[in-house]
């Protein structure tokens, strides 16, 4: 079985034939290919070096992605996991399959290997999670000033969620703050994991050291982590933003205003509208990528009749607002943007 890296080479060594398949609308320059963005729109801010020593990485200017093939593959398919991302890679590489370890938990009554959506399986470990109250997730979240987190039932803890090393593929077992993607009609499309160590110190909680220590799993695309949503009613106003800490910050302060949040700048560009939706106020994160997430998402709600607002925090996003200047002037921030009527409704008096 090819690793990561063993696949990455292999595309690196195609990487004209990897633009041209996945990159459409880009053009060859030289030892380089052009093309817009990872949305393959037309344009020159993202480049693939097609020869020398690092042929097959890559860079959005723009934005500041970058990466080798893999993640090309990864962004331009809009795949998630990597097993799905692997799969495409050998589809264009034309490899075989490999064939999977055996185990009876793998297998059908037929001895068949069985294949499991990724939504299917994004499902089944959500089942597999506990209430956040009281958890290392609760503290990880407590610490950076969000405190009632545990009331949002998309948020639940596991206490040894796998984790693989996309390089050697061994498998280990942290503790993670597990959040519920959902669609429009509330059901499970996803997962996100944060995995998380106790090991800083006695006291404190952080991420796991580990390369990615957030990951998702399943359906992301349109879709997000949501909190505060009505059942089956329409939602006039809400607000999007890209990270789960961010628009919990927000949740924080505004916790009647409904909310999601869409993990990734191409995501919160793609996300679905909830019916009714009149007004979307946006979070903006101050980088590159976030900024091409919200002019995508504005973009399309200005196409459906919906009003965008973006809200900018004072320091980098809003959750560095909450933790170091604190609620009340995260308050007295966001009344000065929102509409009057909104401030009325979802901030405190």
């Amino acid at each position: 079985m090819l690793s990561a890296s063993d696949l990455a080479g292999r595309l690196a060594e195609n990487a004209e034939a990897v633009c041209r398949r996945y990159l459409s609308a880009g053009r060859r320059a030289g030892n380089y290919w052009l093309v817009g963005d990872v949305a393959n729109s037309k344009g020159r801010s993202l480049y693939v070096r097609l020869a020398g020593p690092r042929a097959g990485r890559w860079t959005d200017a723009a934005t500041g992605q970058f990466g080798d093939l893999l993640d090309l593959v990864r962004e331009t398919c809009g795949l998630v996991d990597f097993r799905d991302v692997a799969e495409e890679a050998r589809h264009f590489l034309s490899l075989s399959k490999p064939a999977p370890m055996w185990s009876s938990k793998a297998y059908g009554d037929d001895n068949r290997p069985v294949d499991r959506p990724a939504a299917e399986r994004a499902r089944r470990l959500f089942r597999m999670t506990v209430p956040l109250a009281g958890t290392l997730a609760d503290a990880y979240l407590r610490e950076r000033g969000i405190l009632r987190a545990s009331a949002h039932t998309a948020l639940r803890f596991h206490p040894s969620c796998y984790y693989r090393d996309l390089v050697t593929g061994r498998t280990i077992g942290y503790p993670a703050l597990i959040a519920a993607v959902t669609d429009v009609d509330g059901a499970i499309t996803g997962v996100h994991r944060t995995y998380l160590s106790s090991d800083l110190h006695p006291d404190s909680v952080g991420k796991a050291k580990v390369d990615g220590p957030r990951r998702a799993l399943g359906g992301l695309v349109g879709n997000g982590v949501r909190f505060g949503f009505p059942v089956n009613a329409p939602v006039p106003v809400m607000a999007a933003g890209e990270g789960l800490e961010t628009m919990l910050s927000l949740s924080h302060v505004m916790p009647g205003m409904p909310m999601v949040a869409a993990l990734t700048a191409n995501h919160l560009a793609a996300f679905n509208f909830p019916p009714g939706c009149r007004r979307l106020y946006i979070a903006a994160d101050a980088d590159a990528a976030g900024r091409h997430g919200i002019e995508g998402l504005s973009r399309r709600a200005q196409e459906s009749g919906i009003l965008p607002l973006v809200l900018s925090p004072e320091l980098g996003d809003f959750n560095e607002d909450l933790r170091w200047l604190g609620p009340d002037r995260l308050t007295a921030g966001l009344m000065a943007q929102l509409i009057p009527e909104d401030a009325i409704a979802f901030l405190p008096a």
